[in-house]
C-alpha cells in the first residue's frame, strides 16, 4: 500500500488555479533556482537557461489544471523543465553516438576506482560546461537529476546502451579535462 503524496504547496497551487497572480510569483519564487539550475546544466548558457526556465514556467502555469498530484509538484515541474532543457537543446543538433566500443567498459572501471585527484566543485563545474552537449546531457540527467539509463533513453529517445556509452564517455572525458587542468596549474 502506497502512501499518498503530501503536496506540501497545495493551498498555493489552488490559490493559482483560483487566478491569484501573487500564488503563481509564490510558486515561481520557491522553484525557479532549483529549476534554473538544472537548465544551467543542461543548455549550459546561463542565458539559453534563463530562457528555457521562462518557457518550463509558462507552460507549467499555463498546464497547471493537468497537474494531478500523483508526484510532488517539485517533481511534475522539474519534469517540464528537463523537456524544455532537452527541446531547446536538440534545435541546436544534439548528436549521440550510436554505440558502444570494450572501451567504453574499461573507462566505466578505470573511473570506478578512487584517484587521488581534488575534485574542486567549481572545476569540476567549469570542466562539465566543456563536455560535448550529448555526454553533458546524460551525465546531469543520471548523475544529478537521478534518472536511470531506461528513463534517459526514454527521455531523449536514444537506446540504452547509447545512454550507457554517453556517460562512460562524459566521466571519461570530465576526467581528461580536469587532469589537463591540473597539469596547468602546475
Amino acid at each position: 500500500m502506497t502512501k499518498p503524496i503530501k503536496n506540501i504547496h497545495e493551498s498555493i497551487i489552488n490559490n493559482c488555479l483560483a487566478g491569484n497572480r501573487q500564488a503563481y510569483g509564490q510558486l515561481y519564487q520557491l522553484y525557479s533556482k532549483a529549476m534554473f539550475n538544472i537548465c544551467l546544466r543542461m543548455v549550459n548558457d546561463r542565458y539559453d537557461a534563463e530562457d528555457v526556465l521562462q518557457e518550463a514556467f509558462v507552460s507549467a502555469f499555463n498546464g497547471l489544471r493537468s497537474y494531478k498530484g500523483d508526484s510532488t509538484f517539485g517533481a511534475w515541474l522539474k519534469r517540464i523543465v528537463i523537456n524544455k532543457s532537452i527541446n531547446f537543446i536538440q534545435k541546436r543538433k544534439l548528436s549521440f553516438e550510436e554505440y558502444e566500443s570494450e572501451a567504453d567498459h574499461i573507462f566505466e572501471e578505470t573511473l570506478d576506482q578512487s584517484d587521488d585527484i581534488n575534485y574542486q566543485i567549481d572545476k569540476v563545474k567549469e570542466a562539465m560546461g566543456k563536455l560535448p552537449d550529448g555526454y553533458r546531457v546524460v551525465f546531469s540527467l543520471y548523475l544529478l537529476e537521478g534518472y536511470d539509463h531506461s528513463e534517459i533513453a526514454d527521455i531523449l529517445k536514444i537506446s540504452e546502451s547509447t545512454s550507457k556509452s554517453q556517460l562512460n564517455r562524459a566521466k571519461a572525458k570530465l576526467k581528461q579535462i580536469l587532469l589537463e587542468e591540473m597539469s596547468y596549474e602546475r
